[in-house]
């Protein structure tokens, strides 16, 4: 178990597959909550949460193309500026989703600004917020061209729980309590491509684009008799035809995928125990809320936030192969230590 930002507290089944997925903490666990996901060799990323953003890179904003909130208390939701000044004039479709409230919350962030010279950027930044609540879904786009004006709300009705579905992963959230409404969130590969790069080689194969297109397509689940154009080593203009399903056998090994959790700001009740449980069940990673020593758990019901001890006791329910906890309260600084003990301890069944 884990309370760094580090990448190296990751671990994997399969020790000779390289994750799709590899997530790092925004800041440093006194700081302000997010979690930013990039998704190997693909120029695009995930985030959770919207706090301060100055440590990513302008680069890495820039591949952000979803963006999850927990809910839009200050700590988890200031960047929204500092994402959206990045992206002004440029032609990006962002994605952002957050709780009950939130779109109310997003008009009111642009409705802070003066839009009259936003028909002069040759590309408009399109948002694309939905709002999850219990029942439904309500989606509106903000477009930058006509200065942000919301489109007509589209509304969904249901509860399930998969908010975002992508040919190699999907989303998931559940509503927790932390006074308001607040998301929890978790990342489910399908399934893990690796590519046996031997194989690959004795075939005569060069590398090149086309292992992304092989990918998607076995992602996507089309034909397998597809078949599928592969540049050679010696003369890449010259091409080898395999279908879909010889060149997988061939090249490819299948694996269960990646799942990564991300729990922030809960209290510590029944039913979140029974909701976080559920979200992290079995995942690779764990990034949870440890904001309070167990002495100080009173304090922490009072301000519906987790304890470390209850961190690791949820982790340890949840199965999950790798902890990193974060968002401690500014109380213990310097004792980040002790929370990172208390958590293991109950991590561990100690």
């Amino acid at each position: 178990m884990h309370s760094q930002t580090s990448d190296k507290s990751f671990t994997l089944t399969d020790r000779n597959m390289r994750p799709s997925f590899l997530p790092r903490l925004v800041n440093g666990p006194f700081d302000d909550p997010g979690l930013f996901v990039p998704l190997t060799f693909q120029k695009r990323a995930l985030l959770f949460d919207l706090g301060d953003l100055h440590n990513l890179s302008p680069g890495n904003l820039l591949k952000t193309n979803h963006v999850f909130v927990s809910h839009t208390h200050m700590d988890h939701f200031i960047g929204f500026d500092q994402l959206l000044r990045l992206l002004l004039g440029r032609a990006v479709n962002l994605h952002i989703y957050g709780p009950s409230g939130f779109l109310a919350n997003v008009i009111g962030k642009l409705n802070a600004y003066t839009w009259n010279l936003v028909q002069n950027f040759q590309e408009a930044l399109t948002l694309t917020a939905t709002e999850i609540q219990s029942a439904q879904r309500i989606t509106q786009i903000f477009n930058c061209a006509n200065g942000f004006t919301p489109s007509d709300p589209v509304v969904e009705t249901g509860q399930e729980p998969v908010i975002y579905n992508a040919p190699a992963l999907q989303v998931r959230t559940q509503i927790l309590d932390h006074h308001i409404a607040c998301l929890g969130f978790a990342v489910q590969e399908r399934f893990h491509i690796n590519i046996l790069k031997t194989k690959v080689a004795e075939l005569g194969l060069a590398a090149g684009p086309w292992v992304s297109r092989f990918k998607e397509l076995v992602y996507q689940g089309v034909d397998p008799s597809t078949e599928i154009n592969v540049p050679t080593v010696e003369d890449n203009k010259a091409v080898r035809v395999f279908s879909l399903a010889a060149l997988s056998k061939k090249i490819a090994r299948i694996t269960p995928g990646q799942k990564l959790a991300y729990i922030t700001d809960a209290v510590y009740s029944n039913a979140n125990q029974e909701k976080i449980i559920n979200l992290a069940l079995d995942a690779d990673q764990l990034f949870i809320e440890a904001a309070f020593l167990e002495e100080d758990r009173q304090t922490a019901m009072d301000k519906y936030h987790l304890t470390a001890y209850q961190a690791g006791t949820l982790a340890r329910k949840a199965r999950v192969r790798t902890m990193t906890i974060f968002h401690h309260s500014p109380r213990y600084h310097g004792q980040g230590h002790l929370l990172e003990q208390e958590a293991r301890r109950a991590y561990e069944g100690s």
